[in-house]
């Protein structure tokens, strides 16, 4: 069942800075490997689109952690500075590994979510209502654009959170019951940026500040 956002009460919203973010990021040299953008390098790229994603979760009000799992010291050497943010090493084990270490990290007694680490124009008051929407249910998640993979998947204080990151994760959060967030398909949260073509939208939406800097200088621009 899809719940829109508009139903949730603004009353039941998680108190401020309450959530917990796990966020996994892959080494920039093995990340965004169909991520081809003439005259960008792709390690560069890959380490941006990570950056303006964990710094759009760090400025959400409801967001009192974010957990990094990363084994890309580049990466958590720029991630250190933020507030908020805890770096928890990646073991190399995939991506189901580096979530399940992340969740391990956080606090049980308080909301937990897993957010994707390649949502560049994700911007913090989208990541706020779709927490605040999720603080209704035990479990909710926010499908991609596509409709078939997840970017967002949470779960209340108490409540285990196992996640179905992978093939059709839409559906297994789905048949695993997470409730669905009706969360617009052009908004930031629900791009995440895999290959070339994905970036025209992405920029209508918004992108954050290092991806940008990389993406929309004048001759990435004209090529």
């Amino acid at each position: 069942m899809i719940r829109s956002l508009g139903t949730a009460p603004h009353s039941s919203g998680a108190p401020v800075r309450d959530w917990a973010v796990v966020i996994p990021v892959k080494r920039a040299e093995f990340g965004k490997t169909r991520l081809r953008v003439s005259g960008v390098e792709r390690e560069e790229l890959a380490r941006a689109i990570a950056l303006d994603t964990v710094d759009a979760a760090v400025s959400c009000h409801r967001v009192g952690q974010v957990i990094v799992v990363t084994s890309d010291e580049v990466t958590a050497a720029a991630l250190r500075p933020l507030p908020r943010v805890r770096i928890v090493p990646d073991r190399g084990d995939g991506l189901s590994a580096a979530i399940e270490l992340g969740i391990a990290s956080a606090r049980v007694d308080r909301p937990r979510a897993v957010l994707l680490g390649d949502l560049p124009a994700l911007r913090p008051d989208e990541l706020s209502r779709a927490l605040a929407f999720a603080s209704s249910h035990p479990r909710a998640f926010v499908p991609d654009a596509e409709g078939t993979g997840t970017v967002l998947a949470t779960a209340r204080a108490g409540v285990e959170l196992r996640t179905r990151f992978g093939s059709d994760s839409a559906a297994a959060h789905r048949a695993a019951g997470f409730v669905e967030v009706g969360f617009p398909v052009l908004s930031g949260l629900r791009r995440d940026l895999d290959v070339a073509a994905h970036l025209p939208v992405a920029r209508r939406s918004g992108l954050g500040p290092r991806t940008a800097a990389l993406v929309d200088r004048p001759q990435v621009l004209a090529s």
